[in-house]
């Protein structure tokens, strides 16, 4: 039997399919963290590239780097996997087109010890210009994506993840229907600052990419 003595504070959850050109900037941007009691889990959606051969060196070297695959369950269910592998107090996410600036799993951290009586917390995060996204209550309507409930800004105690049930296999939006669910059994806020969460819109992306058999909530 495998037992983890050191329980790390937070688990950060990294979903990848096929985007092992990225991986590096996204993994060393935890690796730079001021906060250091973290695990990372990578878990890779069934990639048809190189992905495992840029995290390996990785695993190798730092023990609070994990690595899992399953076939290509898309995205929701990929966070579910890690969600599932998470020892930590507290969970989050980094998509693989992302970063985080140093600073921001301390911040995050920060702001749930000052306010101990918020559960789940979203948001502050930086774009380069204005990005409008489909309305997932309303798909012919575009919105700016400072409206939404970005899902890898999530940061929360990881019964929250737990009790819900991790996230629903919805193609478009499923962090949202998430905070929704969430709003009716915990505390939630949205927070505008610090924004160390580093967006980046990949060619590929859902919100680019928005799913044509899509039906809102």
């Amino acid at each position: 039997m495998i037992r983890f003595t050191n329980l790390p504070e937070i688990s950060v959850i990294l979903p990848a399919f096929n985007r092992a050109y990225l991986l590096q900037k996204a993994i060393e941007s935890v690796l730079a963290q001021t906060f250091r009691d973290w695990e990372l889990i990578i878990v890779d959606d069934g990639s048809s590239d190189n992905t495992f051969g840029v995290v390996n060196p990785y695993i190798e070297q730092h023990d609070a780097i994990r690595y899992l695959r399953h076939s290509n369950r898309k995205l929701n269910m990929t966070r579910n996997a890690g969600i599932q592998a998470a020892f930590g107090t507290w969970i989050t996410f980094l998509d693989s087109d992302d970063s985080y600036a140093p600073l921001h799993l301390e911040s995050r951290i920060e702001f749930m010890r000052k306010n101990p009586e918020i559960d789940l917390i979203a948001g502050g995060f930086s774009t380069e210009g204005d990005i409008f996204v489909r309305d997932c209550y309303d798909p012919a309507n575009m919105i700016n994506i400072r409206d939404c409930i970005v899902g890898p800004t999530l940061f929360g105690k990881r019964d929250v993840f737990l009790t819900l049930d991790g996230f629903k296999p919805l193609a478009y939006a499923g962090e949202t229907e998430l905070w929704a669910r969430a709003e009716y059994l915990f505390r939630l806020r949205k927070i505008e600052d610090p924004k160390t969460y580093i967006y980046t819109r990949a060619d590929d992306s859902i919100t680019k990419n928005f799913p044509s058999d899509f039906q809102p909530g």
